[in-house]
Parts: structure tokens; C-alpha cells; sequence
């Protein structure tokens, strides 16, 4: 086992963050940071036992090669909270750069974001998929943080599936976009 100083003493899978004044850095520069800093775009979607929810993420990350597992976050006040809190399973739709419409529209609140024209099935284990996505990865939610106003959920992955070549959906300074190229897009 190690330590720093600074940090304490590291036990395996767990790490201590030293105590920071408050406020290191204000809401609004850290918007204007990331606002800057593209993001490929995803549709998370889950159901509960309930109706099937769903939202625009920018925030997946692939976390472990093996076992196989991906993670995103999810903000404490998203609509899609509570029944994403509940879900055993959940699935990450990877948009494609001619999907900004699919994108715009899991973003929006207070509508019925599985109304048409989204096109959705749903899995053996009661997750919604979206037919359309260029990319599925479908897993059993294996781990769950809170931290700071937001959860993040891990996912350790069951299935996963190119279902075209695409150019992803990037979300970068307030909208969506493409990124530029040219060539095979496999």
C-alpha cells in the first residue's frame, strides 16, 4: 500500500480527494470550458418496471476492457433520474452524425422522447433500444456514484453492436456537428 502526504492512504479501488475550498471554480467557467471541448453524442435509455425513459449524453466513457464496461453520467435533477436509479439495465445508443434531430429531441424536456417518429424496440429485459442507432451498447448496471449533483452509472456490457459505418454526432460549443474528413468511414 502507498500513501501521499497530501492524500492519505490509498486502499485498492478507492481513492481519497483532499478537501477543496469552495468555490474552485464557478459554474459558469466550467461550462465555458466544456463548451469548448467536443463530445461524442449518445441516447441513454432504461425502463424500470415503467415506462421506458431516455436522454442525450455526452458523457460516455469506456472504462474497462475486461470485463467489458462503459460508464455515463446522469444529473441528480434529470427526469430520467429516478427510473434510471431503479433500472438493472440500460442501454447506450451511439448517434450518428446525420442524427441530430434523434439527439435534439432525447434533450428535450417534458415531451414523450419514444413518441413517433423515434423508432424503438425493447430487449429481452425490458430495455428500450432505439432501431435507428448507428451503435448499441446494451449491459447490467454494475456500479452506481454519487458525485457532486450528478450519478455515474457503469455498465458492464452484454451486447454490443456496429449496425452501419458512420461519422459520429458531436456535440461542441452549444450544438451538433460532424467531425470533418473525408475516406472510408468503417
Amino acid at each position: 500500500m502507498s500513501a501521499h502526504p497530501a492524500y492519505g492512504t490509498r486502499q485498492p479501488g478507492i481513492s481519497l480527494v483532499p478537501a477543496i475550498p469552495e468555490p474552485a471554480v464557478s459554474p459558469e467557467l466550467y461550462r465555458s470550458v466544456f463548451r469548448l471541448h467536443a463530445g461524442g453524442v449518445a441516447a441513454i435509455t432504461a425502463a424500470a418496471g415503467s415506462a421506458p425513459v431516455g436522454f442525450t449524453a455526452t458523457s460516455v466513457v469506456s472504462v474497462s476492457l475486461n470485463p467489458p464496461m462503459v460508464s455515463f453520467s446522469l444529473s441528480n435533477s434529470a427526469s430520467s433520474f429516478s427510473v434510471v436509479d431503479r433500472a438493472s439495465y440500460a442501454a447506450i445508443n451511439l448517434l450518428a452524425a446525420d442524427q441530430s434531430e434523434l439527439a435534439v429531441r432525447f434533450a428535450t424536456s417534458g415531451i414523450d422522447r419514444f413518441a413517433h417518429p423515434t423508432r424503438w424496440s425493447t430487449l429481452a429485459d425490458g430495455t428500450p433500444v432505439l432501431d435507428d442507432a448507428a451503435s448499441l451498447l446494451h449491459g447490467r448496471i454494475a456500479h452506481r456514484f454519487a458525485v457532486g449533483d450528478h450519478q455515474i452509472v457503469v455498465l458492464r456490457l452484454l451486447t454490443a453492436e456496429v449496425r452501419r459505418p458512420y461519422r459520429p454526432l458531436v456535440y461542441h460549443d452549444g450544438g451538433y456537428g460532424a467531425l470533418a474528413g473525408s475516406g472510408d468511414l468503417r
